[in-house]
């Protein structure tokens, strides 16, 4: 406790003015330590890990087969081995131990699988085992060996390949994760769909809506903040290539807001008198001789799916339908109908089968009568994003004689809940939904992190419904996203406990945010600790004022006199409360150099920093640092802020955090630099 159960009362006596302090700076070997996660994401069906390690010296990689999928497996091995540890993974020489993929199509390797006392049966399935004489991943097909591949990558360690015993293949056969095109498109997705890859999705659903189709270039409603048909077809193109099979989505009758851009085709809408355009009129024939119908075959031509999906949900939930006169006369049911069975006909007479939402056409509403006059080859996604909620309408979607496939959004539990559902029910597979915005790409990084979040908990599930939860997803999409090298890097450990304002436990309503014990820090452990990759010393919180009555006695800046050079600085840091807007400022970091210049970090709530009772990261710009419950069983965590410095050759005289004063108070808990300075 370091005896800091003054420390209130000596903030009290310095409200309004600054506190500094010179502090105590500790080597560590480890400042930050980018380290192998030690899971396997998705969990295998089956899996043991004795003890031991394959060393890398001498290993080479040795491909049996000729597929395309053994050879991606390969590929994304090799960049395994150059980004974790920047060495190369060579063909394997005649001798010595080897990386040997390929499938149960070669007797040898299938006599081995035997001999191992292993299996790999199924479409996907694989077997995978690391032992002292080598190491081997045996697809019960090709799409398996890529897939064992993807787990042999989580057992690479700077040390060797973790010693393994796999039986894997997947509970869901259509494991699909839903992307975006727009004018950022190749910044995201080129990493978004390895990382789909390597968590074992094989198909994404492509948001198609705002491609700059030759169409709509010619009709004047192409969005400027649309990908290219070019980009399109290079996404679908990239997607195949890490074995995702590609499935546009353009949203049709309904959501239908991309055909009215620039105020065009305005005879086509739906509601006449609709101030947002949003559904088409089914009975001018133009909606699908000047629009639908042409894009669909531009579709088709770039993506070359195996089937689109036509979307057709939510179409009554903006604008009258029917609202003219003429499309009252026939009524909802049918001019929905009859939309789905023309463009299943088109899609039909292109070899391509038909995909759509669920909600509109096995509503109550209509369940006896609209379903029964639809093809039964029309692919069914049922969306649920409560999570909980039951799925019985997944069985009975699928007992009206459609395939059906569930699909999840970003709260965590839903995917869990829904693909055991999806089993239940004999369902194809499962959707993990993103709805970050049709031009909001960048998000999910910065914005919507949290919908990132989800595809790691929905590849998880989707693979082993059967596992327990995933934890630790956050951290997981992080690397996963944006893979750093597996190595440590030296620095300097802040002892905090000249400055701090605040202990992290409350005993009697005096410490921490004066909730009383059962709400408050006392779960983050104290002195030196790892807190993910980063290493710090924490002893208390240096928490500054803010606008709540239990922090306006708190100093409004305190500073952390260094004297060190150093390539970053880490900060673990909260907030007392949640602020009342996303990307608010709430505080700043003032960094002052010993030859007088500033630079100033500020801190936007939800950004670079979220109080310690909101857990789910929004963004990325912060790295997980340490999740645990209060006393009274509330999930509280607290992120790492990493501050590259942009003059690692200059001496950093001091730290200084300020708060705004404003209802999320920032509260400083370990301050480490990273690296040396040049």
């Amino acid at each position: 406790m370091n005896n800091l159960s003054f420390r209130p009362l000596l903030a009290a006596l310095l409200v309004g003015a600054a506190q500094a302090a010179p502090v105590t700076l500790t080597p560590t070997a480890q400042a930050r330590a980018g380290v192998p996660a030690g899971t396997l994401v998705p969990t295998p069906q089956q899996s043991s890990f004795p003890a031991g390690m394959l060393p890398l010296a001498g290993l080479g990689l040795k491909v049996v087969g000729t597929a395309p999928e053994l050879g991606w497996a390969a590929r994304d091995l090799r960049a395994e081995w150059q980004t974790r540890l920047g060495q190369n993974l060579p063909d394997a020489a005649g001798t010595g131990a080897a990386v040997t993929v390929g499938t149960l199509a070669d007797p040898a390797l299938a006599a081995k699988v035997k001999a191992a006392g292993l299996s790999a049966s199924g479409p996907e399935g694989y077997a995978l085992w690391v032992e002292a004489g080598g190491a081997y991943v045996v697809g019960a097909d090709a799409r398996g060996a890529y897939a064992g591949a993807q787990t042999l990558r989580q057992l690479l360690t700077p040390g060797g390949l973790r010693f393994a015993r796999v039986s894997d293949r997947p509970g869901l056969s259509t494991r699909v994760a839903m992307i975006y095109l727009d004018g950022s498109s190749q910044g995201v997705n080129d990493r978004l769909i390895p990382m789909l890859a390597a968590l074992k999705y094989n198909a994404v659903l492509v948001m198609s809506n705002y491609v700059q189709w030759d169409t709509a270039r010619a009709g004047g409603f192409a969005h400027p903040g649309g990908a290219t048909k070019a980009e399109a077809r290079r996404v679908a193109d990239l997607a195949r290539s890490y074995g995702l099979e590609p499935i546009p989505l353009v949203e049709t009758l309904g959501h239908a807001g991309w055909m009215f851009y620039g105020g065009k085709n305005l005879d086509l809408v739906q509601d006449p008198d609709s101030k947002d355009p949003y559904a088409y009129d089914t009975l001018n024939p133009a909606t699908y001789s000047r629009v639908v119908v042409p894009i669909l075959k531009e579709v088709v031509e770039t993506f070359r799916p195996k089937v689109v999906h036509i979307g057709h949900d939510e179409v009554r939930s903006r604008d009258r339908f029917p609202a003219r006169a003429n499309g009252k006369a026939v009524g909802f049911e049918k001019l929905f109908v009859d939309d789905v069975l023309r463009l299943h006909g088109e899609l039909k007479a292109l070899n391509v089968g038909t995909m759509m939402w669920h909600d509109v056409a096995f509503s109550d509403a209509v369940i006896g009568t609209l379903p029964a006059q639809l093809p039964k080859d029309i692919q069914v996604a049922y969306w649920n994003y409560i999570p909980g909620t039951g799925s019985a309408l997944l069985g009975q979607i699928k007992g009206l004689g459609f395939p059906v496939l569930g699909a999840s959004w970003a709260d965590p539990g839903n995917a869990e809940a829904l693909a055991k559902g999806s089993v239940q029910a004999g369902a194809a597979g499962m959707i993990q939904t993103r709805w970050t915005g049709y031009f909001g790409n960048p998000s999910i990084w910065d914005g919507a992190a949290n919908q990132g979040v989800a595809y790691v908990r929905g590849a998880a599930a989707f693979w082993n419904p059967a596992a327990p939860a995933l934890t630790g997803a956050e951290g997981l999409y992080r690397d996963l996203y944006q893979p750093t090298a597996y190595r440590a890097q030296t620095g300097q450990l802040a002892d905090l406990t000249p400055l701090v304002t605040r202990p992290l436990t409350d005993e009697g309503g005096k410490g921490w945010i004066l909730k009383g014990p059962d709400t408050d820090l006392r779960g983050l452990p104290r002195g030196t600790v790892r807190l993910g990759a980063y290493t710090f010393s924490v002893s208390g919180a240096v928490m500054l004022r803010g606008s709540r009555a239990a922090a306006k006695d708190l100093p409004e800046r305190v500073t952390v006199e260094v004297g060190r050079k150093a390539d970053a600085l880490a900060f673990l840091h909260t907030t007392g409360w949640p602020a009342a807007l996303n990307r608010e400022v709430v505080g700043r970091y003032e960094i002052e150099y010993a030859d007088g210049r500033r630079v100033t970090q500020p801190l936007e709530y939800g950004r670079h920093i979220r109080a310690w009772t909101d857990t789910e990261a929004t963004s990325m710009v912060p790295a997980p640092g340490w999740s645990g419950q209060t006393r009274d069983g509330l999930a509280v965590a607290v992120p790492v802020l990493e501050w590259p410095n942009p003059r690692p050759e200059a001496v950093i005289k001091s730290v200084t955090l300020v708060s705004e004063g404003k209802g999320a108070n920032p509260a400083l808990l370990g301050l480490t630099l990273i690296g040396e300075g040049k």
